[in-house]
C-alpha cells in the first residue's frame, strides 16, 4: 500500500491554490454601505469580498489636494478677482488702460502655470 503513494499518485484532497490569499483587510460599514455593497455583489453574481477585490483593483482614488496646490488656486483666485476689477476700470477709464493691465496680469498667470507645471 506504501508503493501507491511514494510512486507520485496524489493522496487526495484539496488541491494547492497557485495564488494564496494571505492578507486580510477588515472594513467597517455602515449597514446602509453593506446592504448596497451587497446588493451590487448580488447583481453582479458574485461574493462580497469577490466585489471588494475587483473594485479595489479597477478603482481609481484621486490624491489629496497639496498644500502647494490650494496655494497655487488661491492665487489664482485672486487673479480672477484682479480680471473682474480690470473690467470695472475699462468701463470707467477706457480700453487702453485695460488692455495695460490685461497684458500684466496675463504675464503672471503665464508665469505661474509654467512655474506650477514645470515641477
Amino acid at each position: 500500500m506504501e508503493e501507491l503513494f511514494s510512486a507520485g499518485k496524489s493522496k487526495g484532497g484539496r488541491p494547492v491554490k497557485k495564488i494564496k490569499r494571505e492578507k486580510i483587510i477588515m472594513v467597517r460599514l455602515s449597514k446602509t454601505d453593506h446592504f448596497i455593497i451587497e446588493g451590487k455583489a448580488n447583481k453582479a453574481g458574485i461574493k462580497i469580498s469577490d466585489w471588494f477585490r475587483q473594485a479595489a483593483k479597477a478603482g481609481k482614488v484621486s490624491p489629496r489636494i497639496s498644500p502647494e496646490d490650494l496655494r497655487v488656486f488661491r492665487i489664482l483666485a485672486g487673479m480672477a478677482n484682479n480680471l473682474n476689477q480690470l473690467t470695472k476700470l475699462s468701463h470707467e477709464q477706457g480700453l487702453l488702460v485695460f488692455q495695460k493691465k490685461c497684458r500684466e496680469l496675463i504675464g503672471e498667470i503665464h508665469e505661474l502655470i509654467a512655474k506650477y507645471f514645470r515641477e
